[in-house]
């Protein structure tokens, strides 16, 4: 008896997330919906995840905008988001209104499937935004954040699938954000599921151990009926199997897809060409890395953190922080690394590794995990650790988002006419910093994305986009504006890229540096921490708060400012007791480490 096998195509989300560090943008998506929308996918993921923030916070697009534009362009598929649950799309929990509210625009907007998931794989978590779904008439695929540790077993995910079937969920995913997933286990838990639920199982897979396709095929043989894929020019590695290849490789069989290969390898030509355009967000950590199995670092979360660490000029330790990581995770009690506990793990392991000391630095994102502030942690957690972190507070064991206030009255009054819609108001609650400034530069008419560079030819010399147009800027300067053109740019050697720039029509060639004290483009004028009383940081970052003023007396270890680094805040301490005599800082400035960025007075 035939068993058709449906597929999700992760194109337009998870696998641009995955390899360009989310960067594709809409231009590049609506050109091919057409096709897109005549495959016959079972659905389209879309948006959700990092495509939220990465729209706001980089390419200075309304995510919402791009929401609707793809509904339009894609009438006959269904559209799927990634939701993380009581956290939406940020990196905290969120109260109950905002998730209703958020899920109700998404679904008015055009998605139809939301795939739900805690980060801790606690449940708890889950239950507002399932409700949210079902009273919204769309489909809640309730999902398993997929991860090995001693505390992860068949049995826990077989109970926690049975807790959201009884939560009304229509389906359950399999999420095995890092390629973890190997194809016994897969063919195992599958099994088990099908014994204990009776609703379809999706498996989603990275191919970071390039296992994925092995995994899904163990999984449709044990009665999984949906598998995620990628086309192909944005497949394998930290990405997905191939669609062409999954549909090739069951064609013909009992499990037939009946997609068009024709068709498919038409739309992978079409993305073969696009991803040249981001050729500057590849990364080096995204193809087949069998260290995966050790460290857990899930696709999304190596090719945006090789990305930060490149931007940081510490790529270099990439390597000390992948191994770092498995050694945070057990002190932290094995919670599965996906947003946003990959990024409390790895931003963690990236300060224990940068300071040369565990835990000198201590996110605020770790003590409130150690707090119980995103759920209960799977396994133990070091409790030396937890002691350092949070002290003598009064430990959280119900569900976070029980102790939170209604928020979206307060959100409407702050964010005040800036908003011309409840969508507005959402974006903002996601992101309040990044969110505001978006709105802000919207309504002045300043919205303006990263550039792209150049498509590189043959032999490393990069080209002029359209047909040798310069990029053009217009600078201003002490009131003086400067057009300044770039026209290309040269072979990069020993370390150095050449630039050739017209600047008001007069030929130049600049030569830039790796940046070392130089950000955002002009050097920090800011002298090096001497004394005692000098406050500074180990982490190139952006002040995001000033907590102390000039004439206050601090004790030692107070603390003095509040950091961001890699999407993670930090505070900083007073390292002597005394009186605040200078600040060189203030909110939103960026800071290398070892700068003088307060002076204390003992």
């Amino acid at each position: 008896m035939s068993k058709k096998i449906f597929v999700t195509d992760t194109i337009l989300r998870d696998a641009h997330q995955s390899l360009l560090a989310t960067r594709m943008r809409t231009e590049d998506m609506l050109p091919i919906c057409d096709k897109l929308d005549k495959v016959g996918y079972w659905s389209l993921e879309v948006w959700g995840g990092a495509t939220f923030d990465a729209c706001v916070r980089f390419l200075k697009e309304d995510p919402w905008e791009r929401l609707r534009q793809l509904r339009a362009a894609l009438p006959n598929t269904r559209l799927q988001m990634l939701l993380r649950g009581q956290n939406l799309l940020g990196y905290r929990h969120y109260s109950d209104d905002v998730v209703k509210a958020f899920v109700a625009k998404a679904a008015v907007n055009g998605i139809d499937v939301f795939r739900i998931f805690d980060a801790m794989n606690d449940v708890r978590n889950l239950r507002v935004a399932i409700e949210a779904v079902k009273a919204a008439g769309k489909h809640a695929q309730g999902t398993i954040a997929y991860t090995t540790s001693p505390v992860h077993t068949t049995e826990a995910f077989v109970a926690q699938a049975k807790q959201m079937e009884a939560m009304g969920c229509d389906s359950v995913a399999i999420k095995d954000m890092a390629g973890l997933l190997t194809p016994y286990a897969t063919g195992e838990l599958v099994k088990a599921l099908k014994a204990q639920i009776s609703l379809p199982i999706f498996i989603h897979s990275h191919d970071t151990a390039g296992l994925a396709a092995m995994c899904q095929l163990k999984a449709i043989e044990n009665g999984a009926e949906h598998i995620d894929t990628a086309i192909s020019s944005f497949a394998w590695g930290t990405s997905h199997p191939g669609t062409e290849s999954m549909v090739a490789a069951l064609k013909g069989s009992e499990y037939d897809t009946g997609l068009d290969l024709s068709l498919l390898q038409e739309i992978g030509m079409y993305f073969y060409a696009v991803r040249k355009k981001y050729h500057q967000f590849e990364s080096e950590f995204t193809a087949v890395d069998t260290r995966v199995q050790v460290n857990q670092v899930p696709g999304g979360m190596i090719s945006n953190l090789a990305n930060q660490l490149k931007e940081q000029g510490a790529l270099n330790r990439m390597s000390e922080v992948l191994a770092e990581i498995p050694r945070v995770r057990e002190d932290l009690g094995y919670p599965p690394l996906v947003t946003p506990t990959s990024q409390i793990v790895g931003t963690q392991a990236f300060f224990n590794v940068l300071a040369g000391e565990r835990y000198k630095t201590i996110t605020n994102e770790v003590k409130l995990y150690l707090q119980g502030g995103y759920g209960k942690a799977p396994g133990v957690v070091n409790e030396q650790l937890r002691r350092q972190a949070i002290g003598n507070e009064e430990l959280i064991d119900v569900r976070p988002a029980d102790l939170l206030k209604p928020e979206m009255v307060k959100l409407r009054a702050e964010i005040g006419a800036l908003a011309k819609s409840e969508e507005d108001v959402l974006t903002f609650a996601m992101f309040p910093d990044i969110g505001r400034k978006f709105l802000e530069e919207r309504a002045a008419g300043t919205l303006s994305p990263e550039v792209l560079l150049p498509i590189p030819e043959a032999g490393g010399v990069t080209k002029a986009s359209g047909e040798g147009v310069p990029t053009e800027f217009v600078i201003d300067v002490h009131g003086e504006s400067y057009r300044v053109d770039i026209t290309g740019v040269g072979v990069k050697a020993e370390g150095k890229r050449h630039f050739y720039l017209s600047i008001d029509g007069m030929p130049e060639e600049v030569v830039f540096e790796p940046l070392n004290e130089f950000v955002g483009g002009s050097a920090s004028k800011r002298k090096q921490a001497s004394e005692p009383g000098h406050v500074s940081t180990a982490m190139p970052g952006n002040i995001v708060d000033v907590l102390v003023a000039v004439g206050d007396v601090v004790k030692a270890g107070q603390s003095v400012l509040i950091t961001e680094a890699m999407k993670m805040e930090t505070e900083v301490q007073a390292s002597i007791a005394g009186k605040v005599v200078t600040i060189h800082v203030i909110k939103g400035d960026r800071v290398n480490p070892g700068e003088i960025l307060i002076e204390i007075e003992a």
